[in-house]
């Protein structure tokens, strides 16, 4: 039996109509490196062959009698690729505003729970000879580490590498029986009292050392303490998407320029992209915009099971600060403090607290809060999420096509409806920005400001280099 964890299960309870809780993740293809050339039910087939035995691919959800508990996983002995992998074509001209158009419709579909919890498109006819694929995975299932490790497992690094070998079939788990779960459930219930006391010292500490931080100015940037902004509501189903690229070697001249670090490059374009497009709108804030920031803790934590790793951290943006160069200097400065701070909270904090999410509450506080419109009364925690995932460094092949590009695309909240995601893959920097769509209209505004923004901040650093005399050099040198 293999249960959610806490934090797995909080994405369940936190999902909505409005408020979707999947990750996406647009591929962009090649086909022409095929073996044989392109067909679509070779690429289906050797899907099927892939996923067969990764559990993220072929299990379901069974829920607790009167949920009691969280949720456990269970294998879905109907899987059929034909429920997951569908066929589409973009009608003409079959270009950027089409594709957009049409995963951001494929975005705003909530994914069914009675079968395992992805779906995917193989979208043809993108830019003439181009295949698009889009993938949609539950956050229960995945997080952004595990979903590049995902994907990288649906790929090879040669386009001619044959398919793994079918295996043995997967022996089906005994499933528990209702008694059995309810059991289970009354025993942990039980030691939950136990479990919130270890972690109320812990916690102390944690608001006492924030205090003792905040008061010598090297703590990180504070919730609630973020500007409103035109995306800082209550959010609809509807999302709309857009993409584009950026060169991870123009980032590294930058980060080595400057010595900061390729995150600390990363968000200072996208606080001058969202600087420029608000201000473009009239709408810029006299402060800061807040964004958070996934951290993984893969490495750190002490919990085996889960698929969900992760902390977060707040970081300023500098959306106040007109200049590039100075806006990352600040910046960098600011994420030394947080991850200084944040290196101080237990990895497991996080996930150790969503174990007291109470499956029938939890859900019923999210669509209260929802149907209260509260997002749009109290001070803003964030406004937005920046997730910044490495990805692999060399040319990967999904089925034989070689990848241009994978755009990741995370889900958006009430009070913070736009998300930023940001992953490397041989050579580029793909940025992916989904926003609910009466919240954020135009995202293609803000996705073209990211090349800008860029080259913006890497002639302010070329500048300085070039204005800055040689060390020892000076009046009457030589």
């Amino acid at each position: 039996m293999d249960r959610l964890s806490g934090l797995d299960a909080s994405f369940l309870y936190l999902e909505t109509p409005e408020q979707l809780m999947h990750v996406c993740g647009l591929i962009v293809l090649d086909p022409s490196t095929i073996p044989g050339g392109y067909a679509f039910p070779a690429v289906r087939a050797q899907i099927d062959r892939r996923v067969r035995d990764v559990p993220a691919f072929n299990r379901k959800l069974r829920k607790v009698p009167l949920r009691l508990d969280h949720p456990i996983w269970v294998q879905d002995t109907h899987f059929d690729i034909d429920r997951h992998v569908h066929r589409l074509a973009l009608p003409a001209p079959g270009g950027y505003d089409e594709l957009v158009e049409l995963t951001s419709h494929l975005a705003g579909i909530p994914l069914d729970r009675s079968r395992p919890l992805w779906q995917m498109w193989v979208i043809e006819g993108y830019e003439g000879d181009q295949v698009a694929v889009f993938l949609k995975m539950h956050h229960a299932t995945v997080d952004g580490v595990s979903g590049a490790n995902l994907i990288s497992h649906l790929c090879t690094l040669e386009p001619d590498t044959p398919p793994d070998e079918a295996g043995e079939p997967q022996a089906t788990e005994r499933e528990p029986g209702e008694l059995e779960l309810v059991g289970r459930a009354l025993v942990r219930n039980l030691s939950l009292p136990v479990a919130a006391v270890k972690l109320l010292s812990p916690s102390v500490a944690l608001v006492t050392g924030t205090v003792d931080r905040a008061r010598r100015g090297i703590a990180m940037a504070a919730p609630f303490s973020a500007p409103r902004t035109m995306f800082n509501g209550t959010i609809t189903g509807h999302r709309t998407i857009g993409f584009g690229d950026l060169d991870l070697d123009t980032i590294k001249r930058v980060k080595n320029a400057t010595g900061t670090t390729v995150n600390d490059v990363v968000l200072t374009v996208a606080g001058g992209a969202l600087r420029s497009y608000l201000e473009h709108l009239g709408e810029l804030p006299a402060t800061s915009l807040l964004a958070t920031v996934p951290v993984s803790v893969r490495g750190a934590s002490r919990h085996v099971g889960g698929a969900n790793k992760v902390s977060a951290l707040f970081a300023k943006l500098g959306t106040d600060v007109e200049d590039p160069l100075a806006r990352l200097e600040a910046l960098a400065e600011h994420s030394r403090h947080a991850k200084d701070h944040h290196n101080a909270i237990s990895a497991d904090a996080l996930q150790d607290w969503a174990e007291f999410a109470a499956p029938r509450t939890f859900g019923l506080a999210v669509r209260a809060y929802a149907a209260l419109r509260l997002a749009e009364r109290h001070p803003v925690v964030h406004n937005l999420v920046i997730s910044n995932v490495p990805g692999p460094p060399v040319p990967l092949y999904f089925m034989g096509a070689r990848v241009r590009a994978l755009y990741p695309l995370g889900p958006v909240f009430h009070g913070a409806g736009l998300n930023i995601s940001v992953m490397s893959q041989a050579g580029d920097v793909h940025v992916g920005v989904i926003a609910c769509r009466e919240s954020l209209p135009d995202v293609a505004g803000l996705v073209r400001r990211f090349p800008e923004e860029l080259a913006r901040l890497a002639r302010e650093v070329e500048g300085r280099a070039l204005s800055d005399p040689p060390a020892g050099a000076g009046p009457g040198s030589r």
